[in-house]
């Protein structure tokens, strides 16, 4: 609420065209980004860190409450809204997101049966049963692992492993109405028994349907080379209106990229790829010489792209994924001058 009545106040509309977001390392964001995901415009880009330490100030104030031992900040969010008010004169700013994924799925598709989580002093854990969709047999996650593992035999090293899990939930914001919405969530595999699967985190109900996913390199660099492509097209694309605008007309805006944001997964990297700068390449190949800057996360926030993966189908865009594992996520600012006055 705070985030859309500051964005009300200063452009008139509730959802702001950006936020980059560093979510505190103790604190679980997926409820976070559930409310922003609902309450925002499907044009709001969210990039950021999952889990990071920051430092941080307020334009107000009152907000700047980090010395109270009362007050534990979850995640700080920097907000950019359109200003109704820009001096005439000023151009517009827009942003452009894209994702390149490193995970790929692999075996069937499961439904949560039974389901209880366990707390410690590191985090929650969620144990669980499944059985595979379309049987009745219940497994056990030492069952469940071996016949992952051995779809996986193939696969050179020890890819980490995930479950991202179908979860249909009704969201809303004070008293507005409510609206079901299906999210994809990811959580870490931490191993399994003769008894239940281990993964990490909570949130995970029964009848919740997963699948497992693990980091592929492959994968990534197949996507890294499409996002690299899109920026192509992208870039290509602001050449061609602005030759088209010249030719009409003296009063010629041309857009142009003046800066980059990249949020990279810490698994990713040159011992990831085998080679170095992969991560950057869409960036650098595409737009070289412009500033950029990035950080490697522990969970990539990506939300409202605008560039779109080729790769990706209808299940996957129907489905609201904000919080990423060993993905790359890439911020574009574009600059469009104002017209100038006769």
């Amino acid at each position: 609420m705070n985030i859309r009545d500051y964005a009300a106040s200063v452009s008139g509309w509730a959802s702001p065209a950006g936020i980059i977001l560093f979510g505190d390392e103790g604190a679980d964001q997926k409820p976070v980004m559930e409310k922003l995901d609902h309450a925002m415009s499907r044009d709001t880009v969210i990039v950021g860190d999952e889990r990071a330490q920051f430092l941080y100030r307020s334009g107000v104030e009152s907000r700047n409450d980090y010395g109270s031992s009362e007050y534990f900040p979850a995640a700080v969010a920097l907000v950019f809204a359109r200003d109704r008010d820009k001096p005439c004169g000023t151009g517009e700013i827009q942003f452009h997101a894209a994702l390149s994924s490193g995970v790929s799925a692999i075996g069937p598709r499961y439904k949560a049966v039974s389901v209880r989580k366990i707390g410690s002093e590191t985090g929650c854990t969620t144990l669980l049963t499944a059985r595979r969709e379309g049987e009745q047999e219940i497994q056990d996650g030492q069952r469940i692992l071996d016949d992952i593992n051995n779809e996986l035999v193939n696969q050179i090293g020890r890819p980490d492993l995930y479950i991202g899990v179908t979860e249909q939930r009704k969201c809303f914001i004070g008293s507005e109405k409510s609206r079901v919405m299906t999210f994809l969530v990811f959580h870490g595999v931490m191993g399994g028994d003769q008894e239940y699967l281990f993964a990490d985190g909570v949130g995970i109900r029964t009848g919740d349907y997963f699948q497992f996913y693990h980091s592929d390199p492959t994968t990534a660099l197949s996507s890294c080379n499409e996002v690299s492509k899109n920026f192509r097209k992208l870039k290509l694309d602001w050449s061609s209106r602005n030759c088209l605008q010249a030719g009409v007309s003296d009063n010629v805006c041309s857009k142009e990229l003046v800066g980059g944001f990249v949020f990279s997964c810490c698994g990713r990297g040159e011992s990831f790829f085998e080679r170095c700068n992969v991560d950057s390449s869409p960036f650098l190949d595409n737009f070289p010489g412009v500033p950029m800057a990035g950080v490697f996360c522990r969970g990539e926030i990506g939300r409202g792209f605008s560039v779109l993966n080729a790769d990706e189908g209808p299940e996957e865009r129907t489905l609201h994924c904000c919080l990423h594992v060993y993905s790359t996520a890439y911020l574009l600012v574009s600059y469009t001058p104002a017209p100038a006055e006769h």
